[in-house]
């Protein structure tokens, strides 16, 4: 199957690729919906690496209210008995230059903030979740270290107020925790006026929390998306994925490159963000006095509303594509979706899409999963209701299920991009549930076609306006002076028009007088 790898013509990413994944996501063996098995096939139908996570231990958990301790407890219990069974599961998945698999828990903590720990490998111990206090834990995958098993402990849904599970930036150092979870469904911990809320009933972001924060306190790391979604489901589409720059789709590979901050998060699309200061990649840090020449290159999933350049927690450039006329040859991305009709109706899907006169480059499936978070009185029947198979570079059938939008404002709809070389007379046809739907690509470039599988307030599906690379990719350099402060950090946000973004790891600069870290 072609699955979008984009890469970039930047010389610092020379030879590598970015690869999409989620580092921490949820399932039965903890607390959660969905067996581990189901939940790697779901990871496995958009992504090139996952971790399915395991909620471990509470050490400063309250007891009120009960009912939530009483189901942590359950949690954690079961994850103790399904350890082994967590470790066989994570090992058969993992295939080298197919899909990367690796092994987790989380660890919950009121004064430091949540952590997620990881390990190079399927089989680790768990007994480092039993710690009191993050140094405690710092301490324990230190002697795993030094004895020959990698580690790390990554910080997640930082935005909450220090005490109350948001993370505590005195305590944090760079020691294991090369970069933090910038957004999940939990929202975007950026900033104070960043897109994405927090909405959660854990309560609203907190300043004193935001990566901004942290950053403008001189700690240094990069930047990475999660679901956080606990039915089984690794990569929900909309909540946030880890992208990394890596040279191979190994264990190796996709470690070294989040030790190295070669990150970047992405809310949905597979959004390619890079981006170099004089010759470095995201992550780096670089002397340079005076001016400096920042390099940025974006292949959005849709048309881009805007790349901007944030350098110490200020915004100081912005760019859009330029207009620029379509010519005969098409090359960009058409999306398809289905869902939409009354809520909770059960609606399966069965669609072959066929290009014809036109050739598929690559797909990226942008699939939901069950949006369930605390226990549930009624469990779903089954978690993996989703598959796909690109037959050959003109043809690609799916099969997936939707229960319509939950709410007005919650996506559940189940999407699939095309990624397309054609011209205007380019045919893109669907055969949804056995009718049959044309539309040129000349069409689509002038905006959505949609239908019903019914009547009003039935199954509906969507082709999305045919986005051509003119209004998705942005080539940008420009040079900075910097501001002459002991430490400048730059890094570039993008959005698209369909409200999906990407936020790059940051590039340190730091002054000549700077000590070195």
């Amino acid at each position: 199957m072609a699955l979008l790898r984009p890469t970039t013509t930047l010389e610092a990413y020379e030879g590598m690729a970015a690869f999409a994944g989620d580092l921490h996501n949820h399932c039965a063996i903890s607390y959660g919906h969905g067996s581990i098995e189901d939940a790697y096939r779901n990871a496995q139908l958009q992504l090139d690496f996952a971790t399915v996570t395991g909620h471990a231990n509470w050490h400063d958990m309250p007891e009120d209210p009960r009912a939530v301790a009483d189901y942590h407890r359950q949690g954690f219990k079961r994850l103790r008995e399904a350890w082994n069974h967590v470790q066989d599961v994570t090992e058969s998945v993992h295939e080298e230059g197919k899909f990367v698999s690796f092994l987790s828990f989380e660890w919950h903590s009121m004064t430091y903030g949540d952590h997620c720990v990881y390990y190079r490998s399927a089989r680790g111990p768990l007994a480092p979740a039993q710690s009191n206090s993050l140094e405690d834990l710092r301490e324990s995958l230190q002697v795993i270290r030094r004895a020959g098993l990698p580690a790390m402990m990554l910080p997640h849904h930082i935005g909450y107020l220090k005490g109350s599970r948001g993370i505590n930036w005195d305590t944090y150092t760079e020691e294991l925790s090369p970069v933090i979870e910038l957004v999940s469904m939990h929202g975007s911990g950026e900033d104070d006026r960043s897109p994405r809320p927090y909405l959660h009933t854990m309560g609203p972001r907190d300043v004193g929390s935001t990566s901004t924060f942290g950053l403008q306190a001189g700690h240094r790391f990069g930047f990475i998306g999660s679901t956080d979604h606990h039915s089984a489901h690794p990569g929900s589409y909309g909540y946030g994925r880890a992208m990394v720059w890596a040279d191979e789709l190994t264990r190796e590979g996709i470690w070294d490159a989040i030790t190295s901050r070669r990150t970047y998060c992405v809310t949905g699309d597979r959004i390619m963000l890079a981006t170099a200061l004089n010759g470095q990649p995201m992550g780096s840090v670089v002397r340079a006095e005076g001016s400096r020449t920042l390099d940025v290159s974006v292949k959005g999933g849709a048309a881009l509303d805007y790349v901007e350049v944030v350098r110490n927690g200020e915004i100081i450039a912005r760019e859009r594509p330029a207009a620029a006329a379509v010519g005969a040859a098409f090359k960009g991305v058409v999306s398809f979706g289905v869902g939409w009709g009354e809520v909770g109706l059960q609606t399966d899907w069965d669609i072959d899409l066929e290009v014809i006169d036109g050739r598929i480059n690559a797909v990226e499936p942008r699939l939901h999963g069950f949006d369930v978070v605390a226990p549930s009185e009624r469990e779903p029947d089954e978690f993996v209701f989703s598959s796909w198979k690109q037959q050959d570079a003109q043809r690609v059938t799916v099969t997936t299920r939707t229960w319509g939008n939950p709410t007005v404002v919650t996506d559940a709809t189940q999407r699939f991009a095309l990624h397309l070389s054609g011209d205007a007379s380019t045919k893109v046809i669907a055969r949804i549930n056995g009718r049959e739907v044309v539309h040129s690509l000349g069409e689509l470039l002038n905006g959505p076609k949609v239908g019903f599988l019914g009547g009003f307030i039935s199954g509906a599906y969507v082709f999305e306006r045919a986005e051509p690379h003119q209004t998705t990719d942005l080539e940008w350099s420009f040079t900075d002076q910097g501001t002459g402060s002991q430490e400048d950090w730059y890094y570039t946000r993008v959005k698209q028009h369909n409200d999906q973004y990407a936020w790059s790891s940051p590039i340190w600069v730091p002054h000549s007088r700077a000590k070195a870290r």
